[in-house]
């Protein structure tokens, strides 16, 4: 029996070789994110004291659980709150299981993680997939790279079997980053995107598609709920709503088309007077973005109308003054989304206050918005696939 394991895992690693051999021989295609991920310190780096971080892991232990309903085919997923800069969640990928810590990213569709090819110091700090030790692990020659706004990652299609919670991917395919630059100080190990299939950057089905096309999710939507403050008590869920993280009714907001998480916005408003969006303009619902973004001039506006002053990068605001600061109006299908000071200002690792306002990187020819985790800690969203429709509802 030795003998045969001993056998079989040098035959894997030999075809593992030859695999990357391949690869080499390959041209990668390459893919431009419009969505920026933000550059954070990583865990380590921010608990760096003496015995910090074990103290934190002990105190704050993660395991990969999920609650389903009976007779709804509800699966809720727990996610966890970073500082209030982003969310993620645990799935595993192979047989036996490996677990990541991913984001659920509505801005885009791709789900990947860091391969054990991959010697780039950004995967050397995240866990990587051990694709030998895998029984059910399908290799291709497909590759793709994707370029974000802070960052960028090449890799390679694969196959193997996904598991979030209780819903299980067999076969899905999902990529291997072989080389990843400048996105050493994410806090996630990979990305799991909800968009639409026609904007994956590998080519490959999203996992909800193919859960959904499987029959593994009786309705076609997800939805999420993002916790302020505190680390643990958010959740994304598939299939199903849980009327409980919402109060009052969910407003259904139609997408500019289908394809895309785009809605329409009205306008946007401060003390009754519009300040930006004045025709009309379009906002991504975006998951995996932790502010909310506008057009420069727009932004800038914004920032001399509450008086924040520049810094490098942000723009602050003395702590004492948020609770006089008025709330910003986002009208999206005729119904009103206010935005109150104290969920536009955050607290930097100083305890100084800054914005949640930013400048959107990717200059488009009409107004446009991000609409980020800032917007959605006070909107509980559901994602309908099978109608094409976002629906919002005030948070509990």
């Amino acid at each position: 029996m030795l003998r045969s394991q001993t056998f079989l895992s040098t035959w894997s690693k030999e075809r593992s070789m030859k695999w990357l051999v391949l690869l080499g021989l390959v041209a990668f295609s390459e893919c431009i994110v419009k969505i920026p991920l933000r550059r954070v310190k990583t865990m380590r780096k921010t608990l760096s004291g003496k015995n910090t971080l074990n103290n934190f892991l002990k105190e704050h232990p993660y395991r990969l659980s999920h609650i389903s309903f009976r007779g709804s085919n509800l699966t809720t997923l727990p996610l966890r709150n970073i500082r209030d800069m982003l969310y993620v969640g645990n799935i595993t990928i192979g047989t036996p299981p490996q677990e990541f810590q991913v984001v659920f990213d509505t801005g885009s569709s791709d789900l990947w993680v860091p391969s054990d090819f991959c010697t780039s110091p950004a995967c050397s700090t995240h866990v990587r997939f051990r694709h030998f030790q895998s029984s059910t692990f399908r290799p291709t020659t497909k590759t793709f790279r994707i370029i974000y706004g802070s960052g960028r990652m090449k890799g390679v299609v694969a196959h193997d079997t996904v598991r979030i919670g209780n819903l299980v991917s067999t076969d899905q395919p999902f990529g291997l980053s072989m080389a990843e630059y400048g996105l050493e100080s994410r806090r996630f190990d990979g990305i799991l995107g909800l968009n639409y299939p026609n904007l994956s950057c590998s080519g490959a089905i999203p996992i909800f598609d193919k859960l959904k096309n499987q029959g593994a999710i009786s309705d076609p939507i997800f939805a999420f709920y993002l916790s302020k403050d505190k680390r643990e008590g958010s959740v994304v869920m598939f299939g199903g709503v849980d009327h409980r993280y919402y109060k009052g009714e969910l407003n259904w907001v139609p997408l500019i088309r289908a394809g895309d998480w785009i809605v329409h916005v009205d306008r946007i408003t401060m003390k009754r007077e519009v300040i930006a969006c004045s025709d009309g303009c379009a906002a991504l619902v975006d998951t995996g973005t932790s502010l909310i973004q506008g057009p420069g001039r727009v932004i800038d506006n914004i920032h001399k109308l509450i008086g924040a002053t520049p810094r490098g990068s942000k723009y602050y605001v003395s702590c004492s003054v948020v609770n006089t600061l008025p709330s910003i109006i986002f009208t999206i299908n005729g119904i009103n989304y206010p935005v109150p000071a104290p969920a536009y200002i955050l607290k930097d690792s100083r305890g100084y206050c800054y914005t949640a306002f930013k400048e959107q990187r990717v200059r488009r020819s009409t107004e446009s918005w991000l609409l980020g985790d800032v917007f959605l800690r006070l909107y509980f969203s559901v994602f309908d696939r099978g109608n094409d429709r976002i629906g919002l509802a005030p948070a509990v």
